[in-house]
C-alpha cells in the first residue's frame, strides 16, 4: 500500500457497548477445569473490541449452528492480551482475527507451552499507520512526510496539547508504538488518549465535520473508510525487527496477514467444527461488509451474519468439514 493512497476501503470499527457480546471471567484453572469433553456441543470464540472481529465470529456462530449443529456457540468479548490467556488454560476455544500484537504471549503459550496452536491465515491483511484528512494534505502535502511534521505541529494544537501538536491514540489494548516513535523522530506532539474504538472514531467524525485537521492512529481495512477520506503520512520504513524492543521503534508498521488461533485441546478433539474454524477464510471486502452492516447500518450481528452467509454460499461452502 503506498502511504499517500487515499483509502475507501470498508471495515472494522469497535461499538461500545455491542449488546451480543458477554464480558468473560477468567480463573487461572486449566483446561481440564472447564468441564468441556472432546465432541463437545459448546464452541467459545473470543471477540476483541473491533467489530471486524465480531464479524468473523458472528458468521462463524451462523454457520456452526447452521450447517454443523453445534447446539451453543458463545461469542465472549475481550481484548486480545485476555483471550490468549483464555485460549491457554481452556476458557476459549478459537480468537478468529489476531494482529500479533502478542508476541510473548504467542512465545509463551504456542512455543513453549504448546496449550495454543495455529489456525491459519484469516485472508484479511491489516495495516496500521499514521492518517490525515484528505483536505489538509490536499492543501499541505508536505505533511505526508513524517520528517515534515514539526513544520505543521502548530495547525495539530489544542487547548490540551498545549505548544505541542495533538495526535489522536489508539485504544490502550491495540497495538501502537506511537509514543516511542514520537520521542525517538523527535516530534513536537502530545498524544491524546482516546479511551476507545467509539470515543476515537466520535473525535474524527466531529473533526471531519468542521473541516479541522487532525492527526492519528489508524488502520485498514476499517469501516469508517468508506465515510471521510484520509491520507497516510508516510513514516520511515519498516524493516524486519525495527520495533525491537519497542521502544527504539523509529519505523513505519508492518503489514500483517491476520491470523486465527486455536485452543490445542480444542484443534485436536473439537471435530468438525474445529475443522471449519480452520478453513475459515475471507477477504477484506467481505469482512468490510458484515462490519459495516453491523456498525453503521445497526444491525444485529446475527442479522448482518445471516445476511451474508444466505448471499455467499459459494464462499463458506468451501469452508465446511470434507465428508
Amino acid at each position: 500500500m503506498k502511504n499517500t493512497r487515499h483509502i475507501k476501503h470498508i471495515r472494522t470499527a469497535a461499538l461500545a457497548g455491542t449488546g451480543v457480546l458477554a464480558l468473560l471471567a477468567l480463573s487461572a484453572c486449566s483446561a481440564a477445569d472447564t468441564g468441556k469433553a472432546a465432541g463437545s456441543d459448546e464452541v467459545v470464540i473470543a471477540v476483541p473490541s473491533w467489530v471486524g472481529a465480531q464479524a468473523n465470529a458472528e458468521v462463524a456462530k451462523v454457520i456452526l449452528e447452521q450447517e454443523l449443529d453445534v447446539k451453543k456457540v458463545k461469542l465472549q468479548a475481550m481484548d486480545e492480551p485476555i483471550a490468549w490467556d483464555a485460549l491457554n488454560n481452556g476458557k476459549v476455544d478459537a480468537i478468529l482475527e489476531d494482529w500479533a500484537g502478542q508476541p510473548k504471549k504467542k512465545q509463551l503459550y504456542v512455543d513453549d507451552k504448546k496449550t495454543v496452536v495455529e489456525g491459519g491465515e484469516l485472508g484479511v491483511t491489516g495495516h496500521i499507520g499514521w492518517f490525515v484528512p484528505k483536505y489538509y494534505a490536499d492543501a499541505h502535502p508536505e505533511v505526508l512526510d513524517a520528517r515534515n511534521l514539526n513544520t505543521f505541529a502548530k495547525d495539530f494544537r489544542t487547548s490540551e496539547s498545549g505548544d505541542k501538536g495533538e495526535f489522536l491514540g489508539a485504544a490502550p489494548s491495540y497495538t501502537t508504538y506511537d509514543e516511542h516513535l514520537i520521542k525517538n523522530l523527535k516530534l513536537d506532539f502530545k498524544i491524546k488518549e482516546t479511551g476507545n474504538e467509539a470515543a476515537q472514531i466520535k473525535e474524527m467524525q466531529q473533526k471531519y465535520q468542521e473541516k479541522k485537521p487532525f492527526i492519528t492512529y489508524w488502520w485498514t481495512p476499517q469501516w469508517l473508510n468508506s465515510d471521510i477520506d484520509l491520507v497516510e503520512v508516510k513514516l520511515p520504513a519498516y524493516t524486519e525487527g525495527c520495533n525491537v524492543p519497542e521502544t527504539k521503534t523509529a519505523c513505519a508498521y508492518a503489514n500483517t496477514p491476520l491470523e486465527k488461533y486455536l485452543n490445542a485441546d480444542f484443534a485436536k478433539d473439537g471435530g468438525e467444527a474445529a475443522e471449519l474454524l480452520k478453513n475459515l477464510r475471507w477477504d477484506n471486502e467481505a469482512q468490510n461488509q458484515v462490519a459495516l452492516w453491523i456498525a453503521k447500518d445497526k444491525m444485529t450481528g446475527e442479522e448482518a451474519a445471516r445476511k451474508w452467509v444466505k448471499e455467499n454460499k459459494a464462499v463458506w461452502e468451501q469452508w465446511l468439514p470434507k465428508k
